[in-house]
């Protein structure tokens, strides 16, 4: 008897210690969730540092997706070779493949919205120079897999003379299977990603043109929202609300609620939204004024995207061609606003602005800008940039033309009416002054 009781006994203990053991095992579990859910996203430089970070806390709508367990090991000379070579972790690009899927980072208000079944369809413009051959692919496969078939006319991909083994017949064989849907235009010689994408919009038979830059992922619902907008009024260009994928650990983080804007630099960047537009029903689901855009990632009804001049084809490479088309649309008749329920996942890559092409380029391009559009502002660019005071920036004698003969209204009614929170007028002190003339 006495030997049963000990036995009990013992087993007793082995069950209240084996349920001792599973507690503190689900507690500890529960407060490392609550600690990974606290933690801020390691970098967020796409949407500037001050904005992303004073939106960031309060950010209900901010999501973020662990690509992999494994920590990045910088001593890995390929991570360097790679940030070189692309500007972002190539090595866990490899490690995503040519497909992920992302997380859902619309507001809750986007799930409720419903769209017609009969709107325009778009053709997606996508140019590139050496990218990265999954970040490439990716961005591909998410459109194919997220964008309703009847809605998407075409991709258009453009390559601007890669020279990189993997984006030659690597790429055309993986194509093979989207071959349909597909077309791949071969620039013969460099034209820069301004060109590039007037090469694939002359190519495009949808009824709206979307380009998106090579290096992105689309969200859910992407597309119908875009064109749902411009279906509305084929003047109005939009733009979706662009997450960050973060270029060390590929992370997809949803961002928050911003515009887009620029400085008397004439550089883009992003700036917060003001509470009276958020107001209403539609609350943060509400399309969003924007003085300007990124510029990688727009859509545009194609025969309005003639209308208005298209780009500007004597811009160089790369940089400007962004501000230049929000004056125009805004200045000549035209809407820009972003699209709170479009989510596009964007990498923003570490850029050498040391290059002297891209940097001859923006200048360039900065400067046809200038000289086209600012009118009797031009002194507050130079006071920012006096170096280019007379840098050679080509002949712009068609480009004004346009300008007349779309009626495009003065960049002071633009400071008055879309952007008034730049300022009009910059104070220097006298010498300043008199060292700038």
């Amino acid at each position: 008897m006495k030997t049963i009781i000990a036995q009990c006994l013992f087993c007793g203990s082995i069950v209240i210690g084996l349920w001792a053991l599973l507690l503190a095992h689900v507690h500890y579990n529960q407060d490392n969730l609550q600690l990974k859910e606290t933690q801020e996203p390691r970098r967020a430089r796409s949407l500037g540092e001050n904005v992303y970070r004073q939106n960031h806390n309060s950010s209900e709508e901010t999501l973020k997706q662990d690509t992999t367990n494994d920590k990045t090991d910088f001593s890995d000379p390929e991570f360097y070779k790679g940030f070189a070579q692309y500007g972002f972790n190539v090595i866990m690009s490899r490690r995503l493949g040519i497909q992920r899927e992302v997380p859902d980072s619309r507001d809750k208000i986007c799930h409720k919205k419903h769209y017609s079944f009969n709107l325009p369809t778009a053709s997606i413009i996508i140019c590139f120079h050496n990218e990265e051959f999954n970040t490439l692919l990716r961005t591909v496969s998410s459109v194919i897999n997220l964008t309703p078939h009847h809605f998407l006319e075409e991709i258009i991909l453009v390559d601007d003379m890669s020279d990189i083994d993997d984006l030659k017949e690597k790429l055309d064989y993986q194509l093979e299977f989207f071959r349909e849907r597909i077309k791949l235009i071969r620039n013969k010689k460099r034209e820069g990603l301004i060109r590039s994408r007037m090469i694939g919009a002359s190519r495009a038979s949808g009824d709206i043109l979307v380009f998106l830059d090579s290096h992105c992922e689309v969200n859910r619902v992407w597309l119908e929202p875009l064109l749902d907008a411009i279906a509305k009024d084929h003047k109005m260009v939009v733009c979706p609300l662009i997450d960050v994928i973060d270029d060390v650990t590929l992370d997809y983080t949803a961002a928050p609620l911003v515009r887009g804007a620029f400085d008397w630099s004439l550089i883009f960047r992003w700036d917060n939204v003001f509470s009276y537009e958020l107001e209403g029903p539609e609350g943060p689901s509400k399309p969003i004024r924007s003085p300007a855009m990124a510029g990688g990632i727009f859509a545009i009804d194609r025969h309005y995207f003639k209308e208005l001049g298209q780009y500007d084809k004597d811009m160089d490479l790369w940089g400007g061609e962004n501000v230049e088309l929000s004056l125009r649309i805004w200045m000549c008749g035209g809407q820009l606003f972003i699209i709170p329920c479009s989510r596009v996942g964007h990498i923003s890559k570490t850029q050498n602005f040391n290059n002297a092409a891209l940097k001859k380029a923006l200048s360039k391009n900065l400067l046809r800008v200038v000289h086209i559009w600012l009118d009797e502002y031009k002194d507050n660019f130079f006071l920012q940039r006096p170096s280019l005071k007379y840098v050679p920036y080509g002949n712009i004698s068609e480009r004004v033309e346009l300008r007349k003969r779309l009626g495009c209204k003065s960049f002071q009614w633009y400071l008055d009416n879309v952007f008034p929170e730049l300022e009009p007028f910059i104070y220097p002190d006298e010498k300043e002054w008199n060292e700038f003339h």
